[in-house]
């Protein structure tokens, strides 16, 4: 018997591999699916999307980043495609849209050159090229904007919320929005000192900028006062109950006397609880953690305001708020620890009652309190004002802005091609689908305002050709006009980073050329998925 014939088995029965052109195919398929799924949300004329999980909880949004993390994406190739998502709004708050989008197009585009044999090495050389050229020329294109130009700051927080639910209202919202990241621009920007607290009840128009912090909480016990000026606030992070031992204990109880004596002693030990916090002259208290009844009364009769249960997030921003420290032991607490604000208060809003902190120590402590008729409405509310904080915040941080609606993409394509014509080898054609990738952001705005998108993108690069290079598409009133003055601006780093990101995430998908999956359940193989047939 020839022992050469034998077969050699490397991997178990249950893998799966992918090999070669089929491996491009299959990963270049599932990230082009996804960069079609959130393709409808682009712009301001974009759709939302429903999306239900197990539980049956609903989301409705048309940000990005939302909409690919609650799709549970099983594709490893599709995956990064949410990965990228994740990182642009975390940089900057928006275009993850269109960070998503490029990825998809740039894959898309890269098929067609797999297909007159050009090898994948060139192609990513190509759009690497390309890449470090696009950000050469964005930086080149770039306008400088500064702290007090509170107009623009206004228009990119405008254009970021435009589309989303907040629309109706994104003038005041962008003005809340510019006031609290100019407050904490002394502070390095830390976007961490603006809270955003949900309140279900009245209009969307009610939302509010409170200078200080606004917490989910009322006071324990209805015999405290409602309002406390010139607070001392104590922050602690142990509960104000007896401890119970942590092994179980039997207590023997003989007679009512022993009892009566037992429930006296855990009553004074409470009373000794609250003369200590009375002793540091704190008149109100945040407790991290649970606050007995019998604690609740003295703290009542003392006339000192108490919260409990208050999140450790929460308990960090109060401290910054208030410059107070956070005590682990009742027995170091001292009015040096203590927090200070103008006013605690509880105030009514619809049917939940809220602790508001203001005329804080640190002016830079804010809070933005949305409303809003249902939670859907108000957590798509949220993600706009994040995203109007996020691009206001790098705007200022990078000092620069670039003209919106699709402008500076086509001014781009039209410099990368002139770049092309400068390169000898196939690195040119790759350059070339680069280009022609960047040009989907405006082609897919017009198509989600229902124009007609040959039209609008042949019209953009005559009129690009001509030197208009500030040329867009204003969807607010479907002209292709100055976007700039239209006041269509967004941060630069919103395009940076989509540039960077879209094209190292095509560039490592097209270098796969084999797919090795263990084991599991075939269908949710990397190798395949059914429904990428």
């Amino acid at each position: 018997m020839n022992q050469d014939k034998q077969p050699i088995i490397i991997f178990p029965e249950s893998s799966q591999r992918t090999m070669g052109r089929d491996a491009q195919r299959n990963n270049i398929l599932a990230a082009r699916i996804v960069a079609d799924t959130v393709k409808t949300t682009l712009g301001p004329k974009g759709m939302d999307k429903m999306l239900v999980d197990a539980l049956g909880n609903v989301t409705v949004t048309n940000d990005g980043v939302t909409i690919l993390e609650e799709m549970e994406i099983e594709h490893p190739a599709a995956k990064m495609l949410v990965e990228i998502a994740r990182t642009q709004d975390q940089e900057v708050g928006d275009g993850t849209t269109t960070v998503a989008m490029l990825a998809g197009k740039l894959l898309e585009n890269a098929e067609i050159l797999l297909d007159k044999k050009i090898h994948p090495t060139v192609i990513t050389k190509g759009y690497r090229l390309a890449a470090e050229k696009s950000q050469e020329y964005l930086l080149r294109l770039a306008i400088d904007v500064k702290p007090e130009q509170d107009d623009i700051l206004k228009q990119i927080a405008m254009t970021a919320m435009t589309g989303k639910g907040a629309e109706i209202v994104k003038e005041k919202f962008a003005e809340l929005v510019v006031k609290a990241v100019k407050q904490v621009y002394d502070s390095g920007l830390d976007l961490s000192n603006i809270k955003i607290e949900k309140a279900k009840g009245n209009g969307v128009d009610n939302t509010e900028l409170v200078e200080g912090i606004v917490l989910d909480k009322e006071r324990v016990n209805i015999e405290m006062p409602l309002k406390v000026e010139n607070a001392r606030i104590a922050l602690v992070d142990f509960a104000l109950e007896i401890k119970t031992p942590e092994t179980e204990t039997k207590i023997s109880v003989s007679s009512p006397e022993q009892l009566q004596s037992f429930i006296e002693q855990e009553e004074r030990i409470l009373k000794n609880m609250v003369e200590k916090i009375k002793a540091s002259q704190a008149n109100v208290i945040f407790c991290q953690k649970g606050i007995d009844d019998i604690a609740q009364y003295y703290l009542a009769k003392s006339g000192i305001y108490a919260c409990r249960r208050i999140a450790k997030s929460d308990m960090e921003k109060l401290a910054r708020a208030t410059s107070g420290k956070i005590v682990s032991n009742l027995n170091e607490l001292s009015s040096e620890q203590l927090g200070k604000a103008k006013l605690v208060e509880e105030v009514k809003r619809g049917e939940n009652a809220y602790t508001y902190v203001s005329g804080c120590s640190n002016p830079r402590a804010l809070t933005i309190l949305l409303h809003g008729g249902t939670e859907h409405v108000i957590d798509e509310m949220e993600r706009a004002i994040k995203d109007g904080l996020g691009v206001v915040a790098a705007s200022l941080k990078d000092g620069k802005i670039v003209p919106g609606g699709g402008a500076i993409e086509v001014e781009l394509a039209k410099e990368l091609r002139k770049f092309s014509q400068s390169l000898g080898g196939r690195e040119q054609l790759a350059v070339e689908q680069f280009a022609s990738a960047l040009e989907t952001i405006p082609v897919t705005l017009a198509e989600n305002a229902g124009l007609d998108p040959i039209d609008v993108l042949t019209e953009l690069r005559a009129r690009h050709e001509h030197g208009e290079k500030n040329v867009g598409l204003n969807l607010l009133t479907n002209m292709i006009e100055d976007t700039l003055e239209a006041g269509i601006v967004e941060p630069l780093r919103i395009k940076t980073q989509a540039i960077n990101s879209a094209s190292e995430v095509a560039m490592m998908i097209l270098r796969i050329d084999d797919v090795i999956a263990s084991g599991g359940n075939k269908n949710k193989s990397s190798g395949y998925n059914p429904e990428l047939e």
